[in-house]
């Protein structure tokens, strides 16, 4: 059995891997062919493994994670070992993933906050960077998540029930959540970063496996304001991608998305992640509903020297 084949027959068994690093969830996002996975096994058992994309850049190898994946990183077993002894079984552990990586032009993932320790990836020549995301820790009474809300997230979820006569329909369709999703792109003038083949791919993927909810905020008028689209596993539950109109923007909807989302988050799993970003106003709407903010690595190598001067001369051209 090749090392896919092993790693898909893990992931239907082991539950303590994320969302992101199930066979499934690449296959949907890469395509088959499109991702590998580094393992180490002793006997049977598997007790590390790396999954990554693996795609070619401008002729270049690189090693990442695809898009509407908030991380990916290494899966170490965790045995209960003494402190001690477990830093140097994750030593062991991760070297020997580095060792089992294909040859590559730059690796480049961001890890899941849970991973603290990336001192054996250090040793071996990559760096590290911090991102940070913000975390619901603790889903419980819907009254307590709400005295958690900071005053002007509460007012405007008032102003979207009342002024604006706006319900959250929470069985939104992929095409009415899409086109939310592409106008909020327009608005900042970025390109998405995916195609609506992509988006609906991975749609019918967590359909088909009941791991996620579409939520649509609309007047009674029809029109549809904002958007929400959460998965979850059994650990936690991810706000993975949202979208509004820009000219009901000021309606409050995607505050009430939001709340519907946690709340509906409370049946079905322990945490909420609303995958943080590192833009000061998305940052700011995201801390304002009480969410802790929790660090997590960037960790990425880039051996090609080529490759290091292409991304030099592009930085200087953005300067």
């Amino acid at each position: 059995m090749d090392r896919k084949a092993i790693y898909r027959e893990f992931c239907e068994s082991e539950p303590t891997l994320a969302l992101f690093q199930q066979a499934w969830w690449l296959d949907a996002t890469c395509g088959e062919a499109g991702w590998d996975v580094a393992l180490v096994q002793k006997g049977e058992e598997v007790h590390a493994a790396l999954p990554f994309r693996m795609n070619s850049r401008h002729g270049f190898t690189v090693l990442s994670q695809p898009p509407l994946t908030q991380f990916l990183g290494p899966w170490i077993r965790e045995t209960g070992a003494k402190t001690a002894n477990d830093y140097g079984r994750q030593k062991e552990l991760m070297t020997a993933l580095i060792e089992a990586l294909p040859q590559f032009d730059q690796y480049r993932q961001n890890w899941s906050p849970k991973l603290t320790n990336w001192l054996p990836f250090f040793w071996q020549g990559f760096q590290q960077t911090t991102g940070y995301t913000y975390v619901l820790p603790e889903l419980g009474e819907h009254a307590v998540l709400w005295q958690q809300f900071r005053e002007n997230v509460r007012r405007e979820i008032r102003r979207a029930e009342g002024r604006a006569g706006v319900v959250v329909d929470a069985d939104g369709t992929i095409e009415e959540f899409s086109r939310l999703n592409e106008l909020t792109f327009a608005r900042q003038g970025r390109k998405r970063p995916y195609n609506e083949a992509y988006l609906r791919r991975l749609d019918e993927a967590c359909a088909n496996r009941g791991c996620r909810r579409i939520f649509v905020a609309k007047d009674s008028g029809g029109r549809s304001h904002a958007g929400a689209y959460i998965v979850w596993d059994a650990h936690k539950a991810y706000y993975l991608i949202g979208g509004g109109d820009p000219e009901l923007r000021n309606s409050g909807a995607m505050s009430l998305c939001m709340w519907h989302a946690i709340q509906f988050a409370t049946t079905v799993t322990n945490e909420f992640d609303f995958e943080g970003s590192m833009i000061e106003p998305i940052e700011r709407f995201f801390r304002a509903f009480g969410a802790r903010q929790v660090p997590y690595f960037r960790i990425s190598r880039t051996p090609s020297r080529l490759l290091r001067g292409y991304e030099a001369l592009k930085m200087m051209a953005r300067g």
